[in-house]
C-alpha cells in the first residue's frame, strides 16, 4: 500500500512539473509581448498610462527603470524584513532601482518610504552605502511610516533629512548575532540521541544537540559588538552626534516619533503631505513635482504557484517519521541570516 501511494504521488509530481514548464514558456511569451507593447506605445499617452505593472518574468522585474521622460521625485518603498529576497523585499531590485534613479537626469530626488523591522547586517549596510552614493549627487529624504526599526533606521540614516509619522516606532539600535537553542536536556529526558560529526570544536556551535560553551558565547558576542560599533558609528556620523550620546540611546529599545525627535534621531514628525511640502520648500522653491512610486512586486505567477505545490508534494513524499515538527525547526533553524539589525517583537 505504501509503495502504491508513493508511486501515485510521484506521478502527480511529474504531471505538476510538466504543467509548470508549459506555463513558464507561455509566461515568457506573454512577458515579451507586453514589453514590446510598452516600448511602442504612443508618446501622446498620459504619464499614468505609461507606468504599467505587469507580471514579467523575474529577469525583467529585477530592474527598477520606468523610462519616465519628465522631471519627477521617486518614492522608493522599503518594506518588510531586509534580506536577500522575500515576498516584500528584494535586495537586487533595490540596488538596481537606486542605480537607475541616480543615472536618470529626469529624477530630481528620492524619498525612502520605510516600513520595516530591519534585517540582516549585510543587506542593510549594502543598501546604506549605495544610498549614500546617491545622496552625494541628489537630495535624499527618508519618511518613516508605522515602523522603521533597527536595519530600517540604519538605512534611513543615509538620508539628508528624516521625517516620521507621529505613530511610528523607530530606533531599536542594536544587533542580534545569533540564536542558540539547547535541546540536550529535553532529548536526554525522552531518550533521544543526536550526534553531528564535525572537525573543529566550534564548527557547529549553537547546534541544538550540543551545549553552548563560554568560548562560543564570547565568539558571538565579539561579532555583535563589532556590528554594534558599526551601527552606532553610522548614526553618530549621520545625525552629527557624539558617539557617547548615541550609545546612551542605543540599548536596543524602540522610540516613538516624538521621543526620536527629542533625542535627535530624526529631524521632524509629520504626515506624508508634510514630507512633500518640506521637499518642495528645501530644494525646489516651493514647486511641487510629480511623485513616482517604486515598489518591489514579487513575481507571483501561475508557474511559481504550481512549483510551490510541487515542492510541497515532494516534501510530503520524502517526509520521515523522525523529522522534527516545523514549529520546532523554525526555532532551531531561524529564517533570518544572522548577524542582524532587526527588531523582534
Amino acid at each position: 500500500m505504501k509503495n502504491k501511494n508513493s508511486n501515485k504521488g510521484l506521478f502527480v509530481l511529474i504531471v505538476i512539473i510538466c504543467l509548470a514548464v508549459v506555463v513558464s514558456a507561455a509566461q515568457v511569451a506573454l512577458g515579451k509581448s507586453a514589453l514590446e507593447s510598452m516600448t511602442t506605445s504612443s508618446s501622446g499617452s498620459k504619464a499614468s498610462d505609461r507606468i504599467i505593472d505587469f507580471n514579467f518574468p523575474r529577469a525583467l522585474k529585477k530592474r527598477g527603470r520606468k523610462n519616465i521622460n519628465y522631471p519627477y521625485i521617486a518614492r522608493v518603498y522599503i518594506t518588510g524584513t531586509i534580506q536577500s529576497s522575500n515576498d516584500s523585499y528584494d535586495q537586487e531590485w533595490l540596488l538596481n532601482t537606486i542605480d537607475d534613479l541616480q543615472n536618470d537626469s529626469n529624477n530630481l530626488a528620492m524619498v525612502l518610504y520605510i516600513d520595516s523591522p530591519g534585517g540582516t547586517v549585510y543587506e542593510a549596510d549594502e543598501a546604506y552605502l549605495r544610498l549614500t552614493e546617491y545622496a552625494s549627487k541628489k537630495p535624499l529624504y527618508a519618511y518613516f511610516a508605522s515602523l522603521a526599526a533597527s536595519g530600517g533606521y540604519y538605512i534611513g540614516c543615509s538620508a539628508n533629512y528624516i521625517m516620521a509619522n507621529r505613530n511610528c516606532l523607530t530606533g531599536s539600535i542594536g544587533v542580534i548575532a545569533g540564536q542558540f537553542v539547547d535541546l540536550t536536556g529535553l532529548m536526554d529526558k525522552y531518550g533521544v540521541h543526536s550526534e553531528t560529526i564535525h572537525a573543529g570544536r566550534n564548527k557547529i556551535m549553537g547546534h541544538y544537540d550540543e551545549k553552548v560553551t563560554e568560548e562560543q558565547r564570547a565568539i558571538m558576542q565579539s561579532i555583535a559588538d563589532e556590528c554594534y560599533d558599526q551601527f552606532t558609528g553610522i548614526v553618530a556620523e549621520s545625525r552629527k552626534m557624539k558617539i557617547e550620546d548615541v550609545k546612551k540611546l542605543a540599548d536596543g529599545r524602540i522610540y516613538t516619533a516624538k521621543q526620536a525627535k527629542d533625542n535627535k534621531l530624526i529631524d521632524a514628525v509629520g504626515s506624508w503631505d508634510d514630507m512633500l511640502s518640506t521637499i518642495a520648500a528645501t530644494n525646489f522653491d516651493n514647486v511641487y513635482h510629480e511623485v513616482v512610486d517604486y515598489s518591489y512586486v514579487p513575481n507571483e505567477t501561475l508557474y511559481h504557484y504550481i512549483m510551490g505545490i510541487a515542492n510541497n508534494v515532494g516534501k510530503a513524499l520524502s517526509k520521515s517519521p523522525a523529522t522534527l515538527p516545523e514549529q520546532v525547526l523554525d526555532i532551531i533553524e531561524p529564517k533570518i541570516e544572522y548577524p542582524a539589525y532587526i527588531y523582534e517583537k
